[in-house]
């Protein structure tokens, strides 16, 4: 640990729950119970709050009104965490640390501009865009920087392959304060209560996805071998949570329309419908759609690291996931439900699977224990002692990170 407190800025493009956003917040809260100065600089509307409250100091850079084409918008929340970076005291930070491609151009800028001497990234995966300029902003946002994080050995090797660059992995955490698998009866009525709420009836058997409707994690396939389990077992939904993203998926949207009209799920009232779509919950609902939930079904086809994972497996619950990296990395071949993506029907086996372990209640008693114990591997804590040990090899280089030569005051 650093003898004297690092001051760190952290930005994220999002005051939305995405998987980037929650690392960057947990991060953040870790960093600060070890004694360091974080800022959380993340961009946002002027009325619109942060989804969770957070132990860092939070600085919003205020977002105008933004065009509606994709590239355009996203050029325009590049400018928009830019131009407030220039209203900051910038040599206040030791570290200026990014963790994701909009605030990698943003920061790219200002190195450009001689404001700062570099900044560190986290790339927590990487996407392929049919937009020219989205590319090259993607690449801009992992050649600027000085220095490069990854949360899993996937990512770690692509960026060495196919970038040549050298990245630390720094790996994640799960908060079991936040996601806790009580069984008691005041907890399972509190949770009866947020389901109802959310339009699902007390007892109403659900798998749960977490991310909203894209390609990369998978949902067409799993409304679509969801929709073959159904036939066994026709009480039961699908709940898709989330889908806060920058990005469109309006293919995705359009695909997984049609599988729904296909197998005769079209769009009724929210009680009777068997697929919900949430959007993003407020904090505190997703820990109860966890507990509540037959299994999570997250067969995505490219991820990060798969974080909500390990946060519904603190919960006690069941996951599903993709027989591919990084997710095999991290979990062993006894500790979750495996499927191919690819494959429908391999989805659909491991839906039926967990619903077959929801049958047996000692047996889900013991896998509920067993999923506590996997989860109680990915520590925070742990987490943030590794990037303070990145921090410290940097931070003690003549500030390379910040530079002083060029503050700009508030």
């Amino acid at each position: 640990m650093m003898k004297t407190p690092l001051r760190i800025a952290l930005l994220m493009h999002s005051l939305n729950p995405r998987g980037g956003v929650v690392h960057t917040l947990e991060l953040a809260d870790a960093l600060v119970q070890l004694g360091h100065e974080v800022t959380v600089i993340a961009a946002g509307r002027p009325d619109q709050g942060l989804f969770r409250p957070t132990l860092a100091r939070l600085s919003v850079a205020p977002l105008g009104e933004l065009p509606s084409a994709l590239v355009p918008m996203v050029g325009a929340r590049m400018l928009a965490v830019a131009a407030h970076l220039r209203s900051l005291d910038l040599a206040a930070f030791d570290v200026v640390h990014s963790q994701d491609s909009i605030t990698a151009n943003a920061l790219a800028d200002l190195q450009a501009e001689g404001r700062i001497g570099g900044f560190v990234r986290t790339v927590h995966h990487l996407d392929t865009f049919d937009e020219p300029q989205l590319t090259a902003w993607q690449a801009r946002g992992v050649h600027s920087a000085q220095h490069l994080m990854c949360v899993s050995g996937l990512w770690q090797g692509v960026l060495a392959r196919d970038w040549g660059r050298p990245a630390h992995r720094v790996g994640n955490g799960v908060n079991l304060q936040r996601h806790q698998a009580d069984a008691s009866e005041a907890q399972q009525a509190a949770d009866a209560l947020v389901l109802r709420a959310w339009g699902l009836r007390p007892g109403t058997p659900y798998w749960l996805a977490v991310g909203g409707v894209e390609a990369r994690k998978n949902t067409a396939r799993l409304l679509h071998a969801f929709a073959m389990v159904r036939q066994e077992v026709p009480e039961a939904r699908l709940v898709v949570v989330g889908g806060a993203s920058v990005l469109e998926h309006a293919q995705a949207q359009a695909e997984f329309d049609a599988v729904r009209r296909t197998q005769g799920m079209a769009l009724g009232q929210p009680h009777q419908d068997s697929v919900l779509l949430t959007g993003p919950v407020p904090e505190g609902v997703l820990p109860a759609l966890y507990r509540q939930a037959i299994a999570l079904a997250m067969p995505s086809v490219k991820e990060g690291f798969g974080l909500v994972a390990i946060e519904a497996m603190a919960c006690g619950t069941p996951a599903i996931v993709s027989r591919i990296a990084p997710f095999t990395e991290h979990l062993q071949p006894h500790e979750v439900f495996w499927a191919d993506p690819l494959s429908v029907h391999d989805i659909a086996l491991a839906l039926r699977a967990t619903w077959r372990l929801r049958q047996q209640p000692d047996e889900r008693a013991a896998h509920a224990l067993q999923a506590r114990q996997v989860a109680s591997r990915f520590d925070w804590r742990a987490c943030a002692q590794q990037h303070l040990a990145i921090y410290a090899g940097q931070a003690s280089r003549s500030h390379r990170f910040v530079s002083t030569e060029h503050p700009c005051h508030a």
